[in-house]
């Protein structure tokens, strides 16, 4: 029994010497460039009421919560995503406030699925939460300030991908499309499933369910990837839902480039979430030597309207897993502090050795003290 004892469950390790240092130097890198944005740190707990989350992610996403129960009966959850918590928080302390509030936090959330062979299900998340801005100035910010983030670790070769969830809500509307049918096709294209996108959409066409023009629309989403594509993209849609996101995104590519962002920028019109509360501008965050994202974000205008607070926000997390995958993987360097230097002592001269010890420490000096 003793020996079980010492393994971790399934989904969760360790992190110890050199590598936990190397993740303390990451994620001060990174908290360091969200105070110079002006970003005050929150702390929300790790585990919240499970309506707090419930409504917001997708019936496969709710069953891979942590549940369980407290002396009431209230169904509790291990925190799946800050954003929810970050918000609940917001309109509890933040409700009469229509200035801007800018909020950054660190902590682990937790999935328990079975889908997540060999991946780990406790994550390090960091992240940022602007509030009460609605504007396309605060959506430049997040995403540049998050770049600016992920550089100062020391990664260069990352892309930032860009979509806008009203684009494909506005063809929905367009379209007539009922909400079991939209359901599947957030499903294929949120999962990059391409060659079943079509098929399905070739045989709604066919059953009468939606018109040839917006099925080719939804099946040529992704195609559009530059910021002179992007008008292509609503070229053939009436609705303003569409455009609108369109002209939002193109003015978003500006900004990013005064803010000298833009080259690690491209577009996908298919991106969408299984979270449900996006409104607006999604973005991700992919490097080479990773298999999913490293940092992503978005636009929830009404997240904060559930607990009672009208007001737009976004947000972004960097995971911390998957970046410090890429960073290993990319032989970055991670500044590491001097190795301790080791002083000996015998039960004779102890205390002479302790002083001295004692005066080099308060001098910054890295010591370990150890019996001869």
């Amino acid at each position: 029994m003793s020996k079980e004892l010492v393994h971790t469950p399934e989904g969760v390790r360790d992190v110890y010497g050199r590598e936990s240092y190397e993740r303390s130097t990451v994620k001060h890198k990174i908290k360091e460039i969200m105070y110079r944005y002006g970003y005050e740190n929150i702390l929300t707990p790790t585990f919240e009421f499970f309506d707090v989350f419930a409504k917001e992610i997708s019936q496969a996403s709710a069953r891979d919560l942590y549940k369980f129960f407290d002396n009431e009966g209230n169904t509790l959850v291990l925190r799946p995503d800050f954003t929810p918590s970050v918000a609940r928080c917001i309109a509890k302390y933040f409700m009469e406030d229509t200035e801007p509030v800018r909020i950054c936090y660190s902590g682990n959330i937790f999935i328990n699925t079975h889908r997540l062979q060999g991946k780990l299900r406790e994550h390090t998340q960091m992240g940022a939460e602007l509030m009460c801005d609605g504007s396309v100035n605060a959506d430049a910010e997040m995403i540049a300030m998050m770049i600016e983030s992920i550089r100062a670790t020391g990664l260069t070769d990352f892309k930032v991908t860009i979509g806008d969830a009203d684009y494909f809500k506005g063809i929905i509307e367009e379209a007539g499309i009922d909400e079991d049918t939209e359901d599947q096709l957030r499903e294929y294209l949120s999962g990059r499933n391409y060659s079943a996108l079509e098929d399905y959409l070739h045989n709604l066409v066919k059953e009468g369910k939606i018109e040839s023009k917006f099925a080719d629309i939804l099946i040529h989403m992704p195609d559009f990837t530059t910021a002179d594509e992007l008008e292509e993209g609503a070229a053939d849609l009436v609705n303003s839902r569409s455009r609108s996101s369109i002209e939002r995104l193109k003015n978003l590519y500006h900004l990013l480039d005064v803010y000298g962002a833009s080259d690690n920028v491209s577009f996908d019109l298919a991106m969408l979430s299984e979270y449900n509360y996006y409104t607006g501008v999604m973005f991700r965050a992919y490097t080479y030597g990773v298999g999913d994202a490293i940092a992503k974000g978005g636009r929830y205008d009404n997240l904060l309207s559930k607990f009672g607070k009208d007001a737009p926000a976004i947000g972004y997390m960097v995971d911390l897993e998957y970046l410090m995958s890429a960073l290993y993987n990319q032989k970055i360097d991670i500044p590491y502090s001097q190795e301790p230097e080791v002083v000996t002592y015998n039960d004779s001269n102890y205390e002479e050795k302790l002083a001295q010890v004692q005066r080099k420490r308060a001098q910054g000096y890295y010591i370990v003290l150890k019996h001869e």
